[in-house]
C-alpha cells in the first residue's frame, strides 16, 4: 500500500464539478485506489500541512485556478513543504499549477504564456532526456495529453532538465531533481473533464478567441470537436508511483 499526500490547490468551477467531480476526483478515477491510499489536504484553504513528509510515500499537487504569478501566503507555505520533502528523499510530482510551483520555488520563473492559452487535446513530443526518464516508461515519443493552462515555465531552475515539450509550452514536463517531476499538462484528466472546463469557460475562450482574429463562435465547437482520449495520462502517473518510490 503506497500512501500519497495530495496537495490540494484550488477548485474546479461549480459546473465541472457537478458534472466530473473537483481535481482530486480526477486523480483518484484515473489511477484507482488499488494499492494506493490518499490523503486530501486544500492548502489553498490554509489547511495546515504536516511537520515533515515522512508518513508519506509520495507527495502530488493538483492543478489550480489560481496563479502562482500571484503568489499568495500559503503558496510559499506549500512549496517550501514540497522543497523540504524532496530533499528529505520524498518523491514529489506537481500537475500544471503544481509544476509551476515547484518551478517557482527552485528559482525557475513562471509568467503568462506569450503564445496564449492551451486547452483541450494537445499533443506532447518527449526530448531525448524525456524518452529515457522513468516518468515516461511505456509513453510513446508523441503521446496525445489533456491541458487547460494560460501560464508556463519561462525560465527553468538551475539544474532542471526538459523531460516533454511541444509548439505551445517547450516545458511541458521538467525533471528538478532526481526524485522531483513536474508536467505542465493533465495526465489524470480525461475528454469528460475538459468538456466539462471548456463548457464552463466558454464566454471568457471565446474573446480570447475572438481578440487572437478568430472568427466569432468558432473557438469552442474548435476545442470541442479536437477532444480524444488520452490513454498514457494514467500510465504516466502510475508510472511516478512505480518508479519513484
Amino acid at each position: 500500500m503506497k500512501n500519497v499526500l495530495l496537495l490540494k490547490a484550488g477548485e474546479a468551477a461549480v459546473s465541472v464539478r457537478l458534472s466530473v467531480g473537483d481535481y482530486e476526483q480526477w486523480f483518484l478515477r484515473t489511477m484507482g485506489l488499488e494499492g494506493h491510499r490518499f490523503d486530501i489536504l486544500p492548502v489553498h484553504r490554509e489547511a495546515p500541512l504536516p511537520r515533515d513528509a515522512r508518513a508519506y510515500d509520495a507527495v502530488m499537487m493538483t492543478g489550480s485556478p489560481l496563479s502562482v504569478t500571484k503568489l499568495e501566503p500559503w503558496m510559499e507555505r506549500a512549496a517550501d513543504f514540497m522543497l523540504s520533502a524532496a530533499e528529505a528523499g520524498t518523491p514529489v510530482l506537481g500537475v500544471c499549477f503544481g509544476h509551476q510551483l515547484l518551478a517557482h520555488a527552485y528559482g525557475g520563473q513562471v509568467a503568462r504564456n506569450p503564445r496564449g492559452r492551451e486547452t483541450g487535446t494537445v499533443q506532447v513530443r518527449l526530448t531525448e532526456e524525456g524518452r529515457k526518464d522513468p516518468l515516461f516508461d511505456g509513453v510513446p515519443e508523441l503521446f496525445a495529453t489533456q491541458a487547460t493552462h494560460e501560464d508556463i515555465v519561462t525560465r527553468m531552475p538551475e539544474g532542471a532538465r526538459v523531460l516533454a515539450g511541444n509548439d505551445n509550452t517547450a516545458t511541458q514536463a521538467l525533471a528538478f531533481r532526481p526524485n522531483v517531476r513536474g508536467v505542465q499538462f493533465h495526465p489524470e484528466a480525461g475528454p469528460d473533464a475538459l468538456r466539462a472546463v471548456i463548457d464552463a469557460r466558454r464566454e471568457g475562450l471565446e474573446k480570447e478567441a475572438l481578440a487572437r482574429g478568430r472568427a466569432p463562435g468558432e473557438e469552442v465547437p474548435r476545442l470541442l470537436a479536437g477532444l480524444a482520449p488520452t490513454p498514457f495520462g494514467r500510465r504516466i502517473l502510475m508510472n511516478f508511483l512505480e518508479r519513484f518510490t
